[in-house]
């Protein structure tokens, strides 16, 4: 289903954008007005959607830039949601004691309410909502079971008046979700190849499969790809490093532009810059190198190529 007549979202290029810097972090530092601006003004010209992951101050700054600096970009925001039930499936640690999930289930009701709050006072910029990210697949750290998913959507959909969704991984949209399809206006998915162990020329019609899987499901409902990209660096743990650089990551991303403006989907990038204060201590971390410019807003050669250096 065409998201452009089902959700009333004109035809656009879309991409993820989180702009901590160097030394910055959620719950830390966070960009200053200035930053974000410049940040901004770099994406303006390629992109007309940014997805923002989280109601923090980090949000709420990037959503007063564009109001008061009159830019063009509609934005799809998240609430972050934490862990409310233990994960004993996570390799990197999913279980709290049960006193945290209690405070976390307070946490992700203020977010959703935050959520809900910025969607009407941004009624014109925020063009679609999200209840959570990543929450329900098997290997997250901060597990949501699907009911209570469900239940922020409904709450969402009550107090608000964009669209409304849920981001996750393709994969458990096809069985572990589908009572979550019947309450969300449209359905996002992640799909990520190179996590996948395939190499650059079989990337495309894997993503191709992973979309056509949960869109020929539900062919009633649109689906969008929430996040989709290739990063340029890697330690070796969980992608070989020889699968990974900025030649592959132009490849890839101009691939998937292609297809997706070919087939009607809108498909957000992952990511507009790197973060450095992702995943482990190690430099070559691939959660770090997803952007199309570095932490230090230098282009890679996808963005040389955009931007005709």
């Amino acid at each position: 289903m065409n998201y452009t007549t089902a959700l009333n979202l004109a035809p656009g290029k879309a991409i993820c954008y989180s702009g901590f810097r160097e030394g910055q972090r959620p719950g830390g530092v966070v960009p200053s007005y200035e930053e974000i601006k410049e940040d901004l003004f770099m994406l303006h010209n390629n992109w007309q959607y940014l997805r923002l992951y989280d109601c923090d101050p980090h949000a709420e700054t990037v959503l007063e830039v564009i109001e008061k600096e009159k830019l063009n970009f509609k934005i799809m925001l998240g609430a972050y949601i934490v862990a409310e039930a233990n994960n004993y499936g996570c390799p990197w640690g999913g279980t709290y004691a049960e006193e945290q999930l209690e405070k976390n289930k307070l946490i992700n009701l203020k977010q959703i309410q935050k959520l809900i709050d910025l969607a009407n006072k941004y009624p014109d910029i925020i063009c679609c909502l999200s209840a959570g990210n990543e929450a329900c697949v098997d290997w997250t750290d901060h597990y949501v079971p699907v009911q209570n998913v469900i239940e922020y959507v409904r709450m969402i959909k009550r107090e608000a008046k964009q669209p409304v969704t849920f981001c996750e991984n393709y994969l458990p949209w096809l069985d572990k979700l589908k009572d979550l399809v019947e309450e969300v206006d449209f359905i996002s998915i992640h799909t990520y190849p190179v996590w996948e162990y395939k190499r650059i020329h079989e990337a495309m019609e894997y993503t191709k499969q992973n979309y056509y899987a949960v869109a020929d499901t539900y062919p009633n409902k649109p689906v969008v790809i929430t996040e989709a990209g290739w990063t340029t660096f890697s330690n070796g743990k969980g992608i070989c490093p020889s699968n990974v650089n900025e030649e592959f990551q132009r490849i890839y991303f101009n691939d998937l532009v292609d297809w997706s403006e070919e087939a009607h989907i809108l498909t957000f990038v992952f990511e507009a810059f790197d973060e450095s204060w992702k995943g482990s201590n190690e430099a070559l971390e691939p959660e770090k190198h997803w952007g199309l410019f570095t932490v230090d807003r230098k282009p890679k050669k996808v963005m040389q190529e955009l931007l005709g250096n």
